[in-house]
């Protein structure tokens, strides 16, 4: 599986990050984030979907 961050989209809720941590990283400046790697690792990956599946801006693309 692979992930993106739509970074406009992403408003900076950091909810995937506090969802899936090693997945996801946060911009020290505005706080919006990003995915650490496309390619999800498989044990990240039931993180990963509830983190897009949380996402209130839809901004999580997994594909």
């Amino acid at each position: 599986m692979k992930v993106r961050v739509d970074p406009e989209r992403c408003q900076g809720h950091t909810l995937c990050a506090m969802i899936a941590p090693k997945a996801f990283q946060l911009d020290d400046i505005d706080g919006h984030s990003s995915a650490v790697s496309e390619e999800v690792a498989a044990d990240q990956e039931e993180q990963v979907r509830e983190a897009a599946h949380s996402c209130p801006e839809r901004a999580i693309q997994l594909f």
